[in-house]
């Protein structure tokens, strides 16, 4: 008697399958990230994974295998800078098999106590034909890493790129709503200053500036100091009656 092809497990389209769903679950970018570092150190033994996101120019330490919460989110380097930033150049994955320190792109980073590990993988996180992040894997010891391991983080890498794409993109358009809240109500203020103060929309403008900087408070919550008190004064709410002892 024959066996579904259903009933067989493969633990890698498994893993696939799981980073999609999550990354299609539209979680915190952090979250979906150490999810993918976990998974990936499943399927791929190793001693150290790192994934770094590009910002702008900079490729970003995002998340890694063991922790390291004094660089996370802060350790950068240059699209071009050591092998992390010649794979982000070239879009083409380095896989070292040992004396990875002696490797002409090798950068130091004594911030990193995993650098002077023997073999290192660094693929490319792709979106749309873009490099958006990169993946990298070290190993202790010497490894030869396999070309089935090669296309295995090379495959993750698109589907995180996927995700990473879509997390900028809600990003970005929440920063520019909250720029227009922002100026909306900037410009809300300076009319009720205009018509309070009897000055100029310029004049009305530079008081807010001037309070902002006095205060030490972003224009924005100056702002909405003013809206409120404003809203304040035109809609008192009575108080509500003494209670009788």
């Amino acid at each position: 008697m024959g066996t579904s092809p259903l009933a067989d497990h493969n633990p890698e389209v498994d893993m696939l399958h799981e980073i999609g769903s999550r990354l299609a679950a539209a979680g915190p970018l952090h979250e979906v990230l150490d999810r993918v570092v976990s998974l990936i150190t499943i399927l791929v033994c190793c001693d150290s994974c790192f994934v770094y996101v590009l910002d702008d120019k900079e490729l970003v330490l995002r998340t890694s295998k063991n922790p390291h919460p004094k660089v996370l989110d802060r350790l950068k380097l240059r699209v071009g800078q050591g092998i992390t930033g010649w794979v982000a150049e070239h879009r083409q994955p380095v896989a070292v098999a040992r004396d990875a320190a002696r490797d002409p792109r090798f950068r130091l980073f004594t911030e990193l106590p995993e650098d002077p590990y023997e073999a290192f993988l660094s693929v490319p996180i792709l979106s749309r034909g873009r490099v958006v992040g990169v993946i990298n894997l070290q190993h202790r010891l010497p490894h030869a890493h396999t070309q089935r391991e090669i296309t295995l983080i090379s495959t993750i890498g698109f589907l995180v790129g996927a995700g990473i794409e879509a997390a900028r993109l809600e990003g970005e358009i929440s920063q520019l709503s909250e720029q227009l809240q922002a100026r909306k109500l900037v410009e809300r203020a300076k009319g009720i200053l205009q018509r309070e103060l009897g000055v100029t929309e310029e004049q009305a403008y530079l008081t807010l500036r001037r309070q902002s900087r006095q205060r030490r408070k972003p224009m924005k919550e100056v702002a909405e100091a003013i809206v409120l008190s404003e809203e304040v004064r035109r809609n008192p709410k009575p108080l509500p009656p003494a209670s009788e002892a």
